[in-house]
């Protein structure tokens, strides 16, 4: 079971990856203000940060933005729910590690958005700054995921049944949400 919930955390860190290197295509990691200038009315003229107009833009203009965006925070989500099951299943030190790392990551994910930490204290550092930790949180949390993933593996060598197990319920996790 255990190694179970460690393959879809795996397979969610893969789409938390493939979804974040999408919308970096599109992502402006600044915090010059700007007049936002994009297809939604409401806020045509609006002062704002650089880096929360490009994601007005991906969710406006990009085609299959905002379903990239959303799945990018639904993934990140299911990552730290699926971490606390590792944790509780008996993966304490590699799943304490993913868990502060993701609550971390998160964090700075909100903070490069520039929108609901702009008004806080955590508000006072720069996006690019917050941009750079979520990326670097990203790699750690990659890097600590592979390691106990080869570990576990080594103890018991994955099928291809378990593998599809694996996909099977990850997906269904997805649309569950």
């Amino acid at each position: 079971m255990r190694q179970l919930v460690g393959e879809m955390l795996m397979y969610c860190f893969v789409v938390v990856l493939l979804t974040g290197g999408f919308l970096a295509f599109f992502y402006t990691p600044s915090g010059q203000m700007v007049s936002y200038g994009g297809t939604y009315e409401p806020l045509r003229g609006v002062p704002m940060s650089a880096a929360y107009d490009s994601i007005l833009k991906i969710s406006f203009d990009v085609r299959g933005g905002l379903l990239m965006r959303q799945l990018h925070h639904s993934s990140s989500v299911l990552l730290v729910l699926g971490t606390v099951v590792w944790a509780m299943l008996g993966r304490f030190r590699y799943a304490l590690v993913v868990l502060g790392l993701g609550v971390l990551g998160g964090l700075a994910g909100y903070g490069a958005a520039d929108d609901l930490l702009s008004a806080t204290v955590l508000g006072k550092l720069p996006v690019p700054l917050w941009y750079a930790l979520h990326l670097l949180v990203a790699s750690a949390v990659g890097t600590v995921l592979v390691i106990s993933s080869r570990r576990e593996a080594a103890r018991h060598p994955r099928t291809l049944r378990f593998v599809a197990l694996g996909l099977g319920l990850t997906v269904l996790v997805f649309f569950w949400l």
